[in-house]
């Protein structure tokens, strides 16, 4: 399929679906539960959908009673409102593909209200491109609806980008109602925009580009980790697009420049930056991440706070 001139494919004043990857706040090698309640109410405020248990929230790193009372407090917090969770599986290189692991998170999720995501897992992404249609299409029976991820090697080694054939059959599983794509290149989410627009308009392609944060203009939906320090500028920034309000350039460029910074190599650090970011706006008491989880350097907080109060001067003229 031929892709056309990517301007043909921009979508103004479009409403913009958020989803948040939400950071899970660490104090004492302990999760910080009173934070990570404040920063959800906050995403769910600010009207964006959470999701859990994601790289974000350190899903390859978290236990399973850790994973359980995510879920568990998500669902308390929600009262009803949607959200989404990662289905993680942890295995090695050359493993066999494991469908029950997967069966029992989409369980686990369902009981406690949200929406399942499907990650990649090293068993899944090897097998041949029919073997991981079939198994998708085997999961979606489990499901009331459902996501799932394609993932670029920078963010996990067990990660994979289909190709596009792949990614039309997935798509057309009549349950899956989107896909996060995270290749950080625009070109495969452009093609998959437009083979979205042909085939399948109501499906919704996220993008998790926090390099391109600008996708949205051209008919992404977002699941991002960039968007977990700053919900409020985010919807903010959505609003400003929906109602054609040219301000959501500079904003959309301050949170690009944000992005740029906090998703250097190494890439996974950028959970320090957003603990860094959203301690120094008030909104976290500690800036510690997961044990053995990579960190950036002392003198980050110094761009981060620079980056922090643009962001206020620039959020506080939309008030005036």
């Amino acid at each position: 399929m031929q892709t056309p001139d990517p301007n043909h494919l921009l979508r103004p004043r479009r409403e913009i679906t958020g989803i948040s990857a939400i950071l899970l706040p660490m104090n004492g090698g302990e999760v910080d539960w009173t934070g990570f309640t404040f920063h959800l109410e906050r995403t769910f405020s600010a009207g964006l959908m959470p999701a859990v248990n994601m790289d974000t929230g350190y899903a390859n790193l978290i236990d399973e009673g850790t994973r359980e009372m995510v879920l568990s407090r998500t669902q308390q917090i929600a009262q009803g409102r949607q959200f989404v969770a990662g289905v993680f599986v942890g295995d090695q290189p050359k493993a066999d593909y494991n469908p029950a692991a997967y069966q029992l998170g989409i369980q686990q999720i369902q009981r406690f209200g949200g929406t399942p995501i499907f990650f990649q897992s090293y068993g899944l992404v090897e097998q041949s491109e029919v073997a991981i249609v079939a198994s998708y299409q085997k999961l979606a029976e489990d499901c009331d609806s459902f996501l799932f991820f394609e993932l670029g090697t920078v963010f996990a080694p067990f990660g994979r980008i289909y190709s596009l054939e792949v990614y039309e059959q997935l798509m057309q599983i009549p349950n899956a109602i989107g896909a996060k794509h995270s290749s950080l290149q625009r070109q495969p989410e452009w093609d998959r925009l437009h083979l979205r627009n042909t085939l399948r308009p109501e499906f919704k392609v996220f993008t998790g580009n926090d390099l391109a944060i600008d996708m949205v203009m051209y008919g992404s939906d977002y699941l991002l980790g960039l968007s977990t320090f700053a919900p409020d500028a985010f919807a903010l920034r959505d609003s400003y697009w929906q109602s054609g309000d040219n301000r959501f350039y500079e904003l959309n460029d301050l949170l690009q420049y944000l992005g740029c910074f906090s998703f250097r190599s190494p890439v996974p650090a950028y959970k320090h930056s957003a603990a860094m970011f959203l301690k120094l706006r008030g909104m976290l008491e500690h800036d510690q991440t997961y044990p053995d989880s990579p960190l950036r350097p002392d003198s980050d907080r110094d761009a981060l706070g620079l980056i922090g109060e643009n962001l206020d001067r620039l959020m506080g003229e939309s008030h005036s």
